[in-house]
């Protein structure tokens, strides 16, 4: 029978409902948050000192947050040329409020340096803050003001939050107090050059210079971050934003209201990557965990025995999946906890006990003690696509490394394939010490042909492990 107009209508209609999703869900409503969780959130005006230049073409940017900008994202006051003068400015950021009693929490960023803070709340009162503390290393600061019965907000838990979940921004972008931003997570446990102690959490939430500290929250309205940085070629927001984790944040904080300065535990490893070459080299089935290169001398790692070529995969109970993830959970363990490290040592897997340390104020100083042997330097020779010589005790010393063979040239593979570059000092092949070119021979044969071998180089002054694979006879 032949189907009337309303009855293909009505058909169609439940085509539609039957093929949508399940699991579709409309937007959510951030109507009510907005408006129940604003009045904690604060305006925050710094005034710092700081030197200009007398004078310059884009003096229109001076005084205003813009001015901020450039100064944060490109390293100087907007002009150029001209004698410096001191002259005072302000900066803009956001906040929260932490406790009833006045205690603020901001980005480190916004109040450091300055000579006066300013809070502006969303009531209109204003209050002079002073700095309870401040961790640069976290980008985190506590302030304090003087008033009571304050609206707070609630904390969450970033570690609970999802990539994809959907989150909010509250802050002053440009000085346009209680702007409201939303967007979803885009990852989680991020590390950012320079900021080792911070898994931080990216988002597209539009950030911009004036929301530095306001909260980062969940549709429950808890605060999971505080925004600090965003990723941009303009200075201005280009999708990625980055967040300080409220677990990070809420052990800072309490340190600095206790304390006044935060201590982090320190396990005295520099650290990098296990490509798939090096995971291949190790025996591993995949990449994961934290590549030792180097053990610092007098550290917990030198005390439990910790070595160069180990692999961390497992910190305190915690996989460790990349080598961004240690220090994180390092830093947030205890000063003095005895804890268990799982590690792949060569073909083994081994557990350690070390004793974790305060980190010290000297870390980037420290370096290995060097040895200091005499002996006549040898003529170069080539091995392995490479041109070598053994490094004098006068190198060794300023390297700080007891023993190696320095690339004088690369002349072909399999040095090439590996990315070996003149200049490059040798310290260990197939996690053994190699001091000479006969120790380097007996290590190529011990290898075989056709096997993957872990390189330990020095590169100017660094160390790191390159994966180097021996050719078929």
């Amino acid at each position: 029978m032949m189907l009337k107009p309303m009855q293909w209508a009505l058909v169609a209609l439940v085509f539609l409902a039957l093929s949508l999703p399940a699991s579709a869900r409309p937007l959510p409503d951030f109507v009510p948050l907005a408006e129940e969780h604003s009045p904690a959130v604060v305006n925050i005006s710094a005034t710092r000192t700081t030197e200009v230049p007398e004078h310059g073409g884009m003096r229109q940017f001076e005084g205003t947050p813009f001015e901020d900008l450039f100064e944060r994202f490109f390293g100087e006051p907007p002009g150029s040329g001209g004698d410096p003068r001191q002259r005072e400015r302000d900066s803009l950021g956001s906040g929260f409020i932490y406790s009833e009693d006045g205690y603020i929490v901001t980005a480190n960023h916004v109040v450091e340096g300055a000579s006066e803070i300013v809070v502006h709340l969303s009531d209109r009162r204003v209050f002079n803050a002073e700095v309870v503390g401040t961790d640069p290393q976290s980008d985190v600061a506590l302030l304090k003001i003087d008033a009571e019965d304050l609206p707070t907000l609630e904390l969450g838990s970033s570690e609970e939050l999802r990539v994809g979940e959907w989150v909010l921004a509250i802050g002053s972008p440009f000085g346009f107090d209680h702007s409201v931003t939303a967007g979803i997570v885009s990852a989680k446990g991020r590390s950012l050059p320079s900021e080792n102690y911070v898994p931080f959490i990216q988002t597209d939430v539009a950030i911009n210079p004036g929301n530095s500290g306001g909260p980062l929250m969940n549709l429950d309205g808890e605060v999971i971050g505080i925004n600090a940085q965003i990723y941009s070629r303009t200075g201005g927001f280009m999708g990625l934003s980055f967040a300080v984790p409220i677990e990070v944040v809420g052990d800072v904080v309490t340190q600095l209201r206790d304390h006044g300065e935060v201590t982090r535990g320190w396990l005295g490893v520099l650290i990098q990557e296990v490509t798939r070459d090096l995971a291949e080299s190790f025996g591993m089935d995949k990449p994961s965990g934290a590549l030792v290169a180097r053990v610092q001398a007098d550290s917990p790692a030198e005390k439990a025995g910790f070595e160069a070529g180990d692999v961390i995969l497992r910190f305190n109970g915690l996989d460790v999946p990349n080598s961004s993830a240690l220090p994180p959970i390092v830093g947030r363990t205890p000063v003095g906890a005895e804890v268990e490290v799982d590690i792949r040592r060569g073909s083994e897997d081994k557990t350690l006990e070390v004793t974790i340390e305060a980190l010290p104020e000297d870390i980037a100083e420290r370096r290995a003690a060097p040895e200091q042997p005499g002996e006549a330097r040898p003529e170069p020779q080539s091995l392995l696509g490479m041109r070598l010589e053994p490094l004098d005790a006068e190198t060794r010393e300023e390297l700080g490394v007891d023993n190696g063979l320095v690339v004088l040239e690369v002349e072909d593979n399999p040095a090439r394939s590996a990315g070996v570059r003149p200049g490059d000092v040798i310290v260990q092949f197939a996690r053994q010490p190699v001091g000479s070119l006969e120790e380097l021979e007996e290590r190529v044969e011990q290898a075989g042909p056709g096997t993957t071998v872990p390189v330990l180089i020095q590169r100017g002054g660094n160390p790191t492990f390159i994966a180097l694979r021996i050719p078929q006879d």
